[in-house]
C-alpha cells in the first residue's frame, strides 16, 4: 500500500546504490542544502526531495545498501510520515550524534561513509568526523556527487535566465566603491590576505550589484568570487549576464577593477592553483563548503564565520535604510488591502487558503518595484 502523498522511491535507490558500489562506498549521506549553502534551493539541487520523495526544507538522509534513513526535525515529522515510502525508516531527530550511531550500527568497521564534500559546510564535516573518530568507519569524501549520478538525465536543468544590473537609485554605492572598500580592509587586517573567496550567492549578488533568480524568492544567481589586491575573478555562467551587465563589469578594463569571468564549475581548479603561492586567502566559514575549504593548505588560510562582504552588506547606508522603508510602507498597503478583503469576503464563503494566497500576491504585485514575494505564502484558517 502506497498513500497517494508517498513517491515510490525503490527504482532511485536500487540506481543509487549501483553506484555506491561501483564506488566502493557503504554508506552515502544526503544533506538538504547546495554548495552555497543557501537556506532555499533550487529545484536542480533538491537532491534529498528526488531520493526520499520528502519535500520539507530540511533534512538528511543517508543509503547503505540494505537501509535508508531520513532525519528531520518536529515541524515535518507529520509531513515525513505521508511522503516517505516503506523503504524509509524515519528518525524523529537532527543531531549528528544520531545519524553516526545510525551510520556505526549500519557499516562494518573498515566501511567507507561517502559524501559529496561541496554540499557540507566546515562544521557539519568535522561533526561527522568527530562522531566516526576511532571507530574504524572512514569518512571519504567523493567529488562525483552519486545522487546526481541516480537522477540521470531527469535532473532538472540549470537556470539559462538573465542576470541583470541592479539601478543605481537602489544599491546605495557603485560596485567599484563595494570592491575599494573590501581592498581596504584587507590591507587594514593584521594577517594582510591577498585574496578573499566568496562562496554565499548573496555576497557576490551585492558586491557587483547584480541580481538573478536562480532559486524561487531569492533574487540571486550561481557564482563564486575570487577577489585579490589586483584581480577579480567571477565564476558564473557568463552568456546569462544582460549585456548591460556585461558593460558594467568590463568598464574597469584593463586593470585591478576589471573583473575576469570564469566558467562557474572552474573555481576549485582555479583556486587550488591560485593557492599554490605565497598567499592567504580569507572567507567566512558559515557559507564556505568543506569542499572549497579543504583546497586551501591550513596555513594559507584566514578563517571568520563570516567574510568581510558579508559583515559590510549587513551595515545599511542612510539611502538603502529609506529604500528598505519605502520597500516596507508599499508592502504594508498591500497588506491592510488584503484584510480589507479578507473582512467582505470570508463571511460569503468564497474564500479558501489557496484563493487567498493568489489574491495576496497579486495585491503585492501591483506594487511599483515589486519582483514577487519573498517566500511562498503560508495561509491557514480555522
Amino acid at each position: 500500500y502506497l498513500p497517494p502523498t508517498a513517491t515510490n522511491t525503490t527504482a532511485r535507490l536500487a540506481a543509487l546504490r549501483g553506484t555506491l558500489q561501483t564506488h566502493g562506498a557503504h554508506a552515502y549521506i544526503v544533506p538538504s542544502t547546495d554548495a552555497h549553502m543557501s537556506e532555499y534551493i533550487s529545484e536542480r539541487d533538491a537532491r534529498l526531495g528526488w531520493l526520499t520523495g520528502f519535500t520539507g526544507s530540511a533534512g538528511t538522509a543517508v543509503v547503505t545498501q540494505d537501509k535508508a534513513a531520513l532525519w528531520t526535525d518536529s515541524r515535518y515529522w507529520t509531513q515525513a510520515e505521508r511522503e516517505l515510502d516503506c523503504n524509509w525508516e524515519l528518525q524523529r531527530t537532527t543531531s549528528i550524534e544520531s545519524i553516526g550511531m545510525w551510520i556505526l550500527n549500519a557499516v562494518p568497521a573498515g566501511g567507507n561513509v561517502s559524501l559529496d564534500p561541496f554540499l557540507f559546510s566546515i562544521d557539519t564535516w568535522n561533526s561527522y568526523s568527530r562522531a566516526l573518530h576511532g571507530s574504524g568507519r572512514t569518512l571519504l569524501p567523493l567529488e562525483t556527487n552519486l545522487v546526481d549520478q541516480a537522477w540521470g538525465d531527469q535532473r532538472p536543468l540549470p537556470s539559462s535566465s538573465e542576470i541583470y544590473s541592479l539601478p543605481a537609485e537602489f544599491t546605495g554605492s557603485s560596485w567599484q566603491e563595494k570592491v575599494a572598500g573590501i581592498r581596504q580592509q584587507m590591507e587594514q587586517h593584521v594577517r594582510r590576505p591577498t585574496a578573499v573567496l566568496l562562496s554565499g550567492l548573496e555576497e557576490t549578488a551585492w558586491l557587483f550589484n547584480l541580481r538573478g533568480d536562480d532559486i524561487p524568492y531569492n533574487p540571486v544567481f550561481y557564482s563564486y568570487t575570487l577577489l585579490t589586491n589586483t584581480t577579480i575573478s567571477l565564476f558564473v555562467e557568463g552568456s546569462r549576464l544582460s549585456a548591460a551587465a556585461q558593460e558594467s563589469l568590463r568598464s574597469g578594463c584593463p586593470g585591478p577593477l576589471c573583473v575576469e569571468l570564469q566558467e562557474y564549475g572552474q573555481v576549485s581548479a582555479h583556486l587550488r592553483r591560485y593557492a599554490q603561492g605565497s598567499v592567504t586567502v580569507w572567507l567566512g566559514t558559515e557559507y564556505t563548503t568543506y569542499g572549497l575549504y579543504s583546497i586551501i593548505p591550513q596555513e594559507k588560510l584566514l578563517e571568520e564565520n563570516y567574510s568581510p562582504v558579508m559583515t559590510a552588506k549587513a551595515v545599511k547606508s542612510a539611502h538603502e535604510q529609506e529604500m528598505l522603508r519605502a520597500a516596507h510602507v508599499r508592502d504594508a498597503v498591500a497588506v491592510i488591502q488584503y484584510l480589507l478583503w479578507l473582512e467582505k469576503t470570508v463571511p460569503q464563503g468564497q474564500v479558501d487558503e489557496f484563493s487567498g494566497a493568489q489574491h495576496i500576491d497579486a495585491l503585492r504585485r501591483a506594487q511599483e518595484h515589486s519582483r514577487g514575494p519573498s517566500f511562498q505564502p503560508i495561509s491557514a484558517s480555522g
